[in-house]
């Protein structure tokens, strides 16, 4: 089955994908804080980009075109889900296959992201959709953050 999938081109395209992102990023407490963070990202070249169905976001991933001495231009997958009860319909790898057309357009050489240990459906997917475990990321939180 063929997808269309549309990128948020304004706040309104945005507030409609936050229902995706409320499962995906529980520790956002509103659509309103979920908003501010789109907008401080716009800055750095965050876009959304979202597969609608019966009038409904079902999935949406978040990512930016970064720079890197390791990795040279890549997309950088920030976020990516679909609603829990389309778990399985291939909403979410259809997301992801628009991303990686997008790094092709875009002449990146990669998509890159990072994803918890506990999301094994979502390892699934992205390996079905040929990406290979290549890293460990590590975290230090500075005091007070």
């Amino acid at each position: 089955m063929t997808h269309e999938i549309h990128t948020a081109r304004n706040e309104e395209d945005v507030r409609r994908c936050w229902p995706v992102f409320r499962e995906l990023r529980p520790h956002i407490t509103s659509e309103d804080e979920f908003v501010e963070r789109w907008k401080v990202q716009q800055g750095e070249a965050y876009r959304i980009a979202f597969l609608e169905q019966d009038g409904e976001v079902r999935a949406a991933a978040g990512f930016r075109i970064v720079h890197s001495m390791a990795w040279g231009r890549a997309i950088y997958l920030d976020d990516l889900g679909a609603l829990t009860e389309h778990h399985g319909a291939g909403l979410g790898s259809a997301v992801l296959r628009f991303v990686q057309d997008e790094a092709r357009r875009l002449d990146c050489g990669a998509v890159h992201l990072d994803t918890g240990y506990h999301r094994r459906r979502a390892h699934r997917t992205y390996l079905r959709n040929g990406f290979e475990l290549s890293l460990h990321h590590l975290e230090w939180k500075a005091a007070g953050a």
